[in-house]
């Protein structure tokens, strides 16, 4: 049986397709998902039987058994409150400092800019998770 990573699955659709190492990727369809298991996730670690599609068509994936619980997505470090404080914060730090700097044609300082570039990381990370 080949193992594989899941590189993407869609609930809603019912399918996704998962890399097969050497290989064209392999199509699996909600059917085969073993019982218990309703999606698969990103990066998840799988082993499968394949089968050849039909003309045209990518392989299948015949019976699956799931490896591991995949990639875990970071969880919200700040609640809803805390974060749109820390946005409105930003965009007001953004609007004073740093744009008359870019509209005089200069950027903000090594430090500042920094320090601006790392609160941005954290609202996308928080936004992402």
């Amino acid at each position: 049986m080949p193992t594989g990573k899941v590189k993407w699955f869609d609930t809603d659709k019912g399918f996704g397709f998962v890399s097969n190492p050497g290989q064209d990727d392999v199509y699996v369809g909600r059917q085969v998902l073993p019982e218990g298991v309703s999606e698969l996730v990103p990066g998840q670690r799988i082993e499968y039987d394949v089968a050849s599609g039909l003309r045209g068509k990518a392989p299948e994936a015949l019976r699956i058994t799931v490896l591991d619980q995949g990639p875990r997505r970071a969880a919200h470090r700040y609640p809803p409150e805390k974060l749109h404080g820390l946005v409105q914060d930003t965009v007001s730090l953004l609007e004073t400092r740093v744009q008359p700097a870019l509209e005089s044609g200069r950027r903000p300082g090594r430090k500042e800019g920094h320090q601006i570039a790392e609160i941005l990381r954290t609202i996308a990370r928080e936004l992402d998770a």
